[in-house]
């Protein structure tokens, strides 16, 4: 699912059907035909590579505006489970009204781990918005035997 969504609505919503649909209140981008699209917070979910070399399975997963604490990376049953909660408030105190905003912002990915990984010795680490997680392959997938056959 991605971020952006074609939105077919009019600009003027039905009250029963558009203004409580999830992503109504969320802010509206133009798109090049001049289509609305709307990008819904709530519905986030970030981006991700997995790479493949000969000694480990690498996922790259793009989630700026996060920090480490905001993850939990878990395995269980084979299924390696990356998600993240980011709860925000704002709070500015005038002399004649208070403004409080708040946001809320998850989302949870799983990924089928390989039978020829080691899940006791994945690694994760958070750098300039993008977490990083190293999968370890078992020896036996990395190593092989280079055998010449004699012709006879």
């Amino acid at each position: 699912m991605s971020a952006l969504t074609l939105s077919r609505r009019s600009l003027f919503p039905a009250m029963t059907s558009d203004l409580f649909e999830p992503g109504f209140l969320a802010p509206r981008i133009l798109g090049r035909d001049g289509e609305l699209l709307d990008f819904d917070f709530a519905n986030f979910m970030p981006s991700v590579n997995i790479i493949e070399n000969t000694k480990d399975f690498k996922i790259e997963m793009a989630a700026p505006g996060l920090e480490k604490k905001d993850f939990k990376v878990s395995v269980l049953n084979g299924m390696l489970t990356i998600s993240s909660e980011k709860k925000e408030e704002k709070k500015e105190e005038h002399e004649h009204y208070t403004f409080r905003e708040f946001s809320f912002r998850n989302f949870s990915r799983s990924f089928r781990l390989p039978e020829n990984c080691m899940p006791e010795k994945i690694d994760a680490k958070y750098e300039n918005g993008i977490l990083l997680v190293a999968i370890p392959k078992k020896e036996l997938a990395i190593t092989k035997a280079h055998k010449e056959i004699k012709v006879l």
